[in-house]
C-alpha cells in the first residue's frame, strides 16, 4: 500500500505555507519531514489528516482520497500524535482506550479492551496502566500518546516533533519505538522532526521543505551536505560515527 500526496496547497489568510507539495510513502517506511522553523512541517501533517483543510491537492491511500472521507473514517486509517498534549487526569489505560473511539459503537466491546491491553503490553506500558497520565515523565507521556495512536489500528502514523522536550535517552527510545512499530506491523510513518541526526538514524526517506515547496527527497544513500546546506543555510559536513551517518556544522 502507498500513501500518495499530490499537489497539496495551504495558506493562512492568503499567506502561502505549502505550495504544490507532492511525495509518496510505501508500507514499512518512515519518512522524516525536515526544514527550518516555520517551513510548514506541522501544517503539512495537519493537512494529511484534515485537521486543516488544504486549498488544493489530494491524499490517496488504497484508491481513496482521504480528504473526502468523514473524519471518523480518516481516524480509522491515520493515527496522529500532535506536538502538544493537553493535561489529563485520565489513567494510561483510559487514555489509550480513547484511541478506539473511531471503531466503537455505542459501547466499548471486548475486542476494544483486547486491543488496548495488547497495545499496552507491546509498548511496555502495562505496569503504568492505572497511573494518571499527568503524573508521568515526558518520555512516558509520549509513549502513551503513541500507544493511543496505535490503538486506532491505523495504516499510517503521523507524528509531530515526537522527541521535543525529551532528554537524549528518551529521544532514542521514542524514535526506536516508532521504528520498531513501523517494521513489525508494516505501517508507514511520517514524522516532522528538527533533529537531523535522529532523522538519519531512524528514517528511510527525507523530505526537505524550503520556501513552501518540496526542495528535495532523499534516501539514506542520497542525502548529502549540499542539500542540507541549501535548506538550512548552514555549512555542514557529513561523516560516519559508529556506523551511523551524522551531520556536523562547520
Amino acid at each position: 500500500m502507498i500513501l500518495s500526496v499530490e499537489n497539496i496547497r495551504f495558506a493562512y489568510n492568503s499567506h502561502p505555507v505549502l505550495d504544490g507539495v507532492t511525495f509518496a510513502v510505501e508500507k514499512g517506511n518512515l519518512l522524516a519531514i525536515l526544514g527550518v522553523n516555520g517551513a510548514g512541517k506541522s501544517t503539512l501533517l495537519k493537512c494529511l489528516n484534515r485537521v486543516l483543510r488544504p486549498q488544493g491537492g489530494s491524499v490517496l491511500l488504497g484508491g481513496n482520497n482521504l480528504l473526502r472521507l468523514p473524519q471518523d473514517a480518516i481516524a480509522r486509517r491515520i493515527g496522529y500524535v500532535p506536538q502538544q498534549h493537553s493535561q489529563t487526569r485520565l489513567t494510561v489505560y483510559e487514555a489509550v482506550l480513547l484511541g478506539r473511539r473511531p471503531h466503537m459503537g455505542m459501547t466499548v466491546s471486548k475486542a476494544d479492551y483486547t486491543v488496548v491491553e495488547e497495545t499496552l503490553q507491546r509498548m511496555g506500558l502495562s505496569d503504568l496502566a492505572l497511573r494518571p497520565v499527568s503524573d508521568l515523565s515526558g518520555g512516558e507521556v509520549q509513549k502513551v500518546m503513541l500507544a493511543r495512536a496505535m490503538a486506532q489500528s491505523p495504516k499510517i502514523l503521523l507524528l509531530d516533533e515526537p522527541t521535543s522536550n525529551l532528554d537524549l535517552k528518551n529521544q532514542i527510545e521514542v524514535m526506536g519505538l516508532i521504528r520498531s512499530v513501523v517494521d513489525r506491523q508494516g505501517l508507514m510513518a511520517v514524522v516532522a522532526i528538527h533533529d537531523l541526526n535522529l532523522a538519519l538514524r531512524f528514517a528511510d526517506l527525507f523530505l526537505f521543505i524550503r520556501n513552501h515547496r518540496v526542495h528535495g527527497i532523499a534516501t539514506k544513500n542520497t542525502v548529502d551536505a549540499a542539500m542540507i546546506e541549501q535548506v538550512y543555510g548552514l555549512e555542514v559536513t557529513m561523516t560516519e560515527v559508529a556506523g551511523q551517518q551524522v551531520v556536523v556544522p562547520v
